[in-house]
């Protein structure tokens, strides 16, 4: 599908329909500038168990990558692609249904800026780059919130994801053991934290 960012660009995106969705999830990949996409991996791991888990999802390329027009904006028109996506895949779903929004690395940077209670019922951040971006001032609010990361990531230093969880006491937080940031070897741990968190937050 094409998502149509307003003024923006245009982004190229990727419907998985589960049958009868109860809810649906919209998921974020890692940077453009270090071959990031929406066919990466994580991406496409998450995109798995939440349609496995009665969810629509939408995966989609950020501006300039792939056939989505424009070009990287730092984390800053990024925010609007999401928010265009979000509206996407809300138009296709039946009324009253939630909708969760996931990221991965820069992807999860992204969405916890444009995250926000009064348009979305969860929110996923998985290998939050804690060690390059800055989400001191991240506050989720009543959201269903899950934290991932691996023991091993050196873009997301436990430390520092130990610290984050700390700070919000509402957040489940799921460590990976002996997964680096790209959770090689360590997809299928991974998808089933994802999966509980979706568990969670989807109507029976």
């Amino acid at each position: 599908m094409v998502i149509d960012v307003g003024t923006g660009p245009t982004l190229e995106g990727r419907v998985g329909s589960a049958e009868a969705p109860r809810g649906g999830l919209v998921i974020c990949h890692p940077h453009p500038l270090y071959g990031g996409d929406m066919d990466n991996p994580v991406v496409l791991r998450a995109a798995e168990v939440a349609r496995e888990s009665g969810l629509a999802t939408l995966r989609f390329n950020f501006r300039g990558v792939g056939a989505s027009t424009g070009a990287h904006d730092r984390g800053e028109g990024e925010q609007d692609d999401v928010r265009a996506a979000l509206a996407a895949l809300r138009s296709r779903l039946p009324a009253g249904r939630p909708l969760g929004l996931a990221g991965y690395s820069f992807g999860a940077w992204v969405s916890s800026r444009v995250a926000a209670p009064e348009a979305l019922s969860a929110l996923c951040l998985i290998a939050p780059p804690l060690a390059m971006f800055d989400l001191a001032a991240f506050d989720p609010g009543p959201l269903a919130l899950l934290l991932v990361a691996g023991t091993q990531d050196p873009y997301c230093p436990l430390p520092d994801f130990d610290g984050l969880a700390s700070r919000l006491p509402g957040a489940a937080a799921a460590r990976i053991e002996g997964a680096d940031h790209f959770f090689f070897g360590k997809l299928f741990p991974m998808g089933e934290a994802v999966r509980g968190w979706a568990r969670g937050w989807v109507p029976a």
